[in-house]
């Protein structure tokens, strides 16, 4: 038979099926748990949780996606819009592999370069976008965008910005 992956066989698991698993070294400040909401409020779902299933109690552990699922025992308003159904890729592994898996699925997310986060930035400045709207949606501090401005260094980027009046030129 020939291989086929996981995420080609998408299933909606009942909330109340899914268990976190003992063993995610993985944690979500307050902020970034806020733009995963954001996120899923504004686009959906658009990851799969990550499912082995325990057959003999007919739960499913999750390997990947516990803050997805936390997103959705968190705020009713998306429990209610998703029918209390989370879209679920279930693997086949032992536990020393659902494991490495969890740890490889973290790992693989990387982090963000400054430099294309700053042009991001100052595209998004470009198109019209204003400061608190960068900070909504990108779930980014006013100090951060202030420093992702300054990395670019274009002026452009501060137009229509107020400028403490503390000096006299």
């Amino acid at each position: 038979m020939e291989y086929q992956s996981p995420v080609y066989n998408i299933k909606a698991i009942p909330v109340e099926k899914l268990r976190a698993n003992e063993y995610n070294p993985n944690s979500v400040a307050p902020p970034e748990m806020e733009l995963l909401y954001r996120s899923i409020k504004e686009d959906g779902y658009t990851m799969p949780i990550v499912v082995f299933h325990r057959e003999k109690d007919d739960v499913y552990e999750i390997v990947d996606g516990f803050h997805r699922y936390t997103v959705m025992l968190k705020y009713p308003d998306i429990r209610e819009r998703e029918k209390g159904m989370l879209p679920c890729s279930v693997i086949e592994k032992p536990i020393g592999e659902r494991m490495a898996s969890t740890i490889r699925h973290n790992r693989a997310r990387g982090s963000h370069n400054i430099d294309l986060m700053s042009n991001i930035v100052a595209e998004l400045v470009e198109l019209g976008k204003s400061d608190i709207w960068i900070s909504k949606y990108l779930g980014m501090s006013m100090d951060e965008i202030l420093r992702l401005k300054q990395i670019t260094g274009l002026a452009s980027l501060f137009k229509g910005h107020e400028f403490s009046k503390s000096w006299v030129v």
